[in-house]
């Protein structure tokens, strides 16, 4: 960690010595937000990074999203893990497991239950940019698996990740198809980065949305209760606090379709009418013509071989393939791809 950082400790309210959070930031001329809102409001086409819809409002409405009967990856995925997280957890043997996005403990409960059946017992590494979201799913854990210890880390996994405490084993945790908002060089240098952290014995537990029917994709991102449409809007509510914006969510209209040439979903916020949009804090006026759209969101779709050659373009190798019999979502376990071509029996599902 360099010395500009700003390192916070807590314990659990509780009391609980098995809880522990260490909250990261760095003190900068300009916030990651800041400059993030700057270069994409300038360019061409106006872009906004999806990691800012996740604030405690927007952690809370995706949550809700995840229940609707449109959106089916996290049903589906949920399913995988139930169906094959003892196989997995026998597989990768983890006396750490390092989970990137945490978000709620839905899913991750599925893993550290299978670790429980198994009688080993490892540490969690929550990794969330939602300080409120990581301290109530982990006070959730730490209820239901009463031998758990978890540390907590609330950061950026695009520059924190130096911070994280591995001990033994780990088993990186990257659930829910976010890998897919990354585009392809992202997805490259993230993967890059992660497998730069990962020692001998180490895995990737991965999951990745599969191209299938585009009547199900588009209606997974335009769900009949509106949910999506406020959560994609939120992005608006975080600039208008955190930057002193003055923008009308009811001047732009939620867009969300399926871009068959890119293979990914596209999110957008499209403006009503011709406007213009200050942001005190960056003194920037942002001009927008009728019709003119942010995109806020990419949710790429894969297919096996796909995540395949995506992993091995970050040096890593498919070591297990888990999909769902109608085909809609991906578990991937992988791990440094020398380890991988060293042995032989390699399980492929």
């Amino acid at each position: 960690m360099q010395s500009a950082a700003r390192l916070e400790s807590l314990v659990f309210a509780s009391g609980d010595a098995r809880f522990k959070v260490d909250v990261h930031s760095k003190p900068e001329q300009h916030s990651s937000l800041a400059h993030d809102v700057l270069v994409g409001l300038r360019g061409a086409p106006k872009t906004l990074p999806p990691k800012y819809f996740y604030d405690e409002v927007g952690s809370q409405l995706f949550d809700q999203i995840c229940d609707t009967p449109e959106y089916y990856p996290t049903r589906t995925e949920q399913a995988l893990l139930e169906r094959f997280a003892d196989g997995i957890v026998h597989q990768t043997n983890p006396r750490c497991i390092v989970e990137l996005g945490s978000g709620s403990a839905r899913k991750i409960s599925t893993v550290l239950a299978a670790v429980e059946r198994s009688t080993a017992r490892c540490r969690y590494v929550p990794f969330d940019v939602s300080r409120s979201m990581l301290e109530a799913s982990s006070r959730e854990l730490l209820v239901r698996f009463p031998w758990l210890e978890v540390h907590g880390i609330v950061g950026d996994y695009d520059r924190d990740l130096d911070a994280l405490p591995l001990h033994g084993p780990t088993l990186f945790v990257f659930l829910g198809g976010t890998i897919g908002n990354f585009t392809p060089a992202e997805a490259a240098l993230f993967l890059r980065k992660l497998r730069g952290h990962m020692r001998a014995g180490d895995h990737l537990l991965l999951g990745t949305d599969l191209i299938k029917d585009h009547d199900v994709l588009n209606a997974a991102y335009n769900d009949t209760a509106g949910l999506t449409a406020r959560f994609n809007k939120n992005v608006l509510a975080v600039i208008n606090r955190r930057l002193d914006a003055r923008f009308d969510a009811d001047a732009f209209r939620h867009v969300a379709f399926f871009n068959a040439s890119e293979a990914r979903v596209e999110m957008h916020l499209e403006s009503t009418r011709a406007q213009s949009v200050p942001i005190r804090a960056l003194g920037l006026e942002v001009e927008f013509a009728a019709g003119e759209r942010i995109l806020t969101e990419i949710s790429r779709k894969f297919t096996r071989a796909s995540v395949d050659r995506m992993l091995r373009a970050a040096g890593l190798g498919l070591d297990a393939w888990f999909s769902a019999t109608n085909g809609y979502f991906g578990l991937s376990v992988a791990r440094r791809v020398e380890e991988v071509a060293r042995e032989t029996g390699v399980c492929r599902r």
